[in-house]
């Protein structure tokens, strides 16, 4: 018991934990034990840093200093690892991996497929695609606007307008509204027009119109644009026109009304307002025992057909007793998309012009005098 109160009074020596023998200090400590409160220490003792030739730290003399030399390559001194030695981890080198699988019922050596998607899910076709909708083709051209892109794999498009009970029933005018189909069947637009009342009804066919063309997403893809003007030929300087613009805001191209007695025609032209193609329609523009109505889509020098918009016939009743018009476009499938774009512009100003009913009544005729 007085061995324990002896070294707890002692002020130099701390007490030893439980198990551990008594700790002694050596001689040559730092601070020296003979005055503790001596810093730094005077006389002969050794000191921190030595003096005279003691050896120091950090040593001169013979030392190579990285940064004397070359300030930006401070590492330029050390030993360089020989090449081909592995530095880390050593890498086993296993004949056997990667494993061999099996591919076909053959086995193959190396690595496999890569597998794109989880086992057992369900993976939709690109080719399935709800509600009858064209699906988007797989190589898309450059520069095509969005929503094009369905253009660049067909030839024809089918244009069918949906029936309105009330303009059938009383000839109240409504806002037209289209499907636009490939020629396997499969929606690839929506169209719907964009007017009021009151310049519907009073306007007629020559009526001022904005359209909306959407895509299955609702996207609106081309915007058409029809300005109020005439479309007979005493007034040549005022000739009807559409602009068609994709995206919205982007004009790709209009078709322009040129003037003539008989047969209607037309000029498309794309944005840098150059002409491309010509349309021609025929004299007679009834649809006889059934028989479809052609617009012919000429090459700028009018020598060569390269398409046709074709008002077909939709039925006896609907024939006489509504407006909603079944319509055939053909173009080559090489065309730009953009001019295939103006090319369902110009069937719906075709539409518009000579198969809009007022009241219900008929305005097909020959000639545009």
């Amino acid at each position: 018991m007085s061995q324990k109160i002896q070294m707890y009074t002692n002020p130099n020596v701390a007490p030893s934990p439980p198990g551990f023998s008594q700790y002694h200090s050596p001689q040559n400590q730092y601070p020296p034990a003979g005055n503790p409160n001596q810093y730094p220490p005077d006389g002969n003792q050794k000191q921190y840093p030595p003096i005279s030739n003691q050896n120091q730290y950090p040593p001169v003399g013979n030392q190579i200093q990285p940064y004397q030399h070359d300030q930006y390559n401070m590492y330029q001194h050390q030993q360089q690892m020989p090449p081909q030695q592995n530095q880390g981890y050593s890498v086993i080198q296993n004949p056997n991996y990667p494993p061999p699988y099996s591919q076909g019922g053959q086995v193959q050596s190396g690595y496999g497929p890569v597998i794109q998607h989880q086992p057992g899910a369900y993976q939709p076709s690109p080719q399935v695609v709800a509600d009858g909708w064209m699906p988007i083709p797989r190589a898309v051209p450059q520069n095509c606007p969005n929503g094009l892109q369905y253009l660049s794999t067909i030839n024809q498009l089918l244009v069918k307008q949906q029936v309105e009970l009330i303009e059938a029933l009383i000839g109240f005018e409504t806002n037209n509204k289209y499907t636009i189909k490939n020629n396997a069947g499969q929606k690839v637009f929506y169209a719907i027009e964009d007017n009021d009342c009151c310049t519907r009804n009073c306007c007629g066919p020559t009526r001022p119109f904005e359209m909306k063309i959407l895509d299955n997403y609702k996207n609106e893809v081309i915007h058409l644009s029809r300005p109020l003007a005439c479309q007979s030929c005493f007034f040549p300087c005022c000739l009807q026109s559409i602009e068609v613009f994709s995206p919205p805001g982007c004009l790709v191209g209009t078709v322009e009304q040129d003037w003539s007695i008989l047969t209607p025609m037309f000029t498309i032209r794309n944005a840098a307002n150059e002409e491309v193609l010509k349309i021609e329609g025929p004299i007679c523009r009834y649809s006889i025992c059934g028989a479809d109505v052609e617009f012919k889509i000429l090459s700028k020098d009018k020598t060569t057909v390269v398409g046709r918009i074709s008002k077909q016939w939709s039925g006896l009743l609907r024939e006489v007793f509504t407006d909603a018009d079944f319509f055939g476009i053909t173009f080559p499938i090489d065309l730009d998309v953009r001019m295939k774009a103006v090319m369902l512009g110009a069937c719906f100003l075709i539409d518009v012009m000579f198969y809009e009913k007022r009241g219900n009544l008929e305005d097909d005729g020959i000639g545009l005098c």
